[in-house]
């Protein structure tokens, strides 16, 4: 389970660190390849580190930040904002909760290429069924985690027993769903995005449903977050915010991950719709997102708190 996946499913969704997410399996029906979008995942969670470190100082405002000491990143994926919580909480260990041990090792990597060796560590670990082996925490961050997850009531309650007294819990599920292109992109039928967030909502469901031992629960994470025996502390939306021209990372960021979806999800698209992916995708096209000058990215993650005792 991974928190930053590719494209942000159409239910106002973070998969990679990351969360735009590209919810449950290729169009053949295989697992999506963690490792094989890793790279993809990276480079979205360093584009929102900003809007990371926000939350992040937030949460500072609600625990006090020398008295964590242990915060987990559950769903860390190759742990970018892992490093983002150990700078935020500078006596604490940050652990990166994953069960992809090569996003695992990446992670490592991470921490060590940035000083920050000695206080982030990993743990592999499968969920639900690992959440008793994680360890008692002052932060538990899960980043568009929980919702691959099928009873998400019964893992926030396990998840809450792990919290020291005066801990947090957080989730990073809800936002919007990310923008990189305007309405009319100047062929085909406006609105292409739109469509596509409707196509990833139905994915989405499918994956919901799929989840092994999936209970149908309504999106009221603060009511779950009270009904798990913890208090609400608040709920902020962070904005990342990079606008046109945009760099080239941004650029193979979105040539990514349109090309997943043509790849993953092109098949619930009208002829039409595959046909402007086609050319979106197309670097002969002058109108591709290989040339376009109005190309950018908009995205909007929604972080719940609450607090234990």
């Amino acid at each position: 389970m991974s928190q930053h996946t590719a494209t942000h499913h159409g239910h106002s969704h973070g998969d990679g660190h990351g969360h735009q997410h590209s919810h449950g399996s290729h169009r053949d029906g295989a697992p999506l390849d963690w490792n094989e979008i890793a790279p993809l995942l990276e480079r979205q969670a360093e584009i929102e580190s900003p809007a990371y470190a926000d939350a992040a100082a937030w949460l500072g405002t609600l625990a006090p930040v020398q008295g964590v000491r242990r915060v987990l990143d559950v769903g860390s994926g190759p742990g970018v904002i892992t490093g983002v919580l150990a700078e935020a909480f500078p006596a604490a260990g940050a652990v990166a909760v994953d069960g992809s041990p090569e996003l695992l090792a990446r992670a490592r990597e991470r921490a060590e290429e940035r000083g920050l060796g000695a206080r982030v560590s990993t743990l592999h670990a499968e969920l639900p069924e690992g959440i008793a082996e994680l360890g008692k925490a002052d932060v538990i961050w899960a980043g568009n985690s929980l919702h691959h997850i099928g009873d998400q009531r019964a893992a926030l309650v396990e998840f809450a027993g792990l919290l020291n007294p005066g801990g947090l819990m957080v989730l990073v599920e809800g936002g919007l769903p990310s923008r990189h292109l305007p309405w009319h992109i100047g062929f085909g039928r406006p609105g292409l995005e739109a469509r596509l967030d409707a196509a990833n909502a139905d994915r989405f469901a499918e994956m919901r449903a799929d989840t092994p031992g999936h209970k149908d629960e309504p999106d009221d994470w603060r009511a779950l977050l009270a009904d798990a025996g913890l208090t609400p502390a608040g709920t902020r939306t962070f904005l990342t915010d990079v606008p046109a021209p945009v760099s080239p990372v941004v650029r193979e960021l979105a040539l990514t991950h349109f090309g997943r979806v043509r790849e993953s999800f092109g098949d619930r698209l009208d002829a039409d719709d595959r046909a402007m992916l086609d050319r979106l995708l197309d670097p002969a096209d002058e109108m591709s997102l290989h040339h376009r000058t109005d190309l950018f990215y908009l995205a909007a993650r929604t972080v719940h708190a609450a607090r234990k005792g």
